[in-house]
């Protein structure tokens, strides 16, 4: 049951991940659930922002908050393509996320190599959730930018 609600929200997520690609954005897409329903959507805005900061899941943790009127998304999980960088994974630690469910890992700039308690004690992860397909998105993407 709870493995097809990870691959149900994934699938929101990897939409979302497809918006940033019309967009001509690093392809990765997030979602935040609580009690649910989904809370937040967001995909990364770097180059739409002119901010590198504003990264997919830096934006659903804004919106996600803004949404319950806290910081604090303790009963949330997000959803998200690409495993969170160090940057990401310090703010999901900070606020206190319940669980994260990612797609596929980032060898090159994920949290878990370079930061692996960055997020809360208390937070659940979850990896590899249609990881292929989350993977196959980013990679289609810098090929046609090289």
């Amino acid at each position: 049951m709870e493995e097809n609600q990870d691959i149900k929200y994934m699938k929101q997520a990897l939409a979302e991940a497809r918006r940033a690609a019309e967009k001509d954005e690093v392809p990765i897409g997030a979602v935040i659930v609580c009690q649910g329903s989904i809370i937040a959507r967001a995909h990364n805005l770097t180059e739409t922002l002119n901010d590198v900061t504003a990264h997919a899941e830096m934006q659903a943790i804004t919106s996600a908050a803004n949404y319950l009127g806290g910081k604090y998304l303790s009963d949330c999980t997000l959803y998200v393509t690409i495993e969170p960088c160090v940057m990401c994974a310090g703010a999901l630690g900070w606020a206190q996320i319940k669980k994260i469910v990612y797609g596929a890992s980032d060898e090159k700039r994920g949290y878990s190599k370079f930061a692996p308690d960055a997020l809360h004690p208390k937070t659940e992860v979850v990896s590899g959730v249609l990881a292929e397909e989350c993977a196959t998105l980013m990679q289609n993407f810098f090929k046609r930018k090289r």
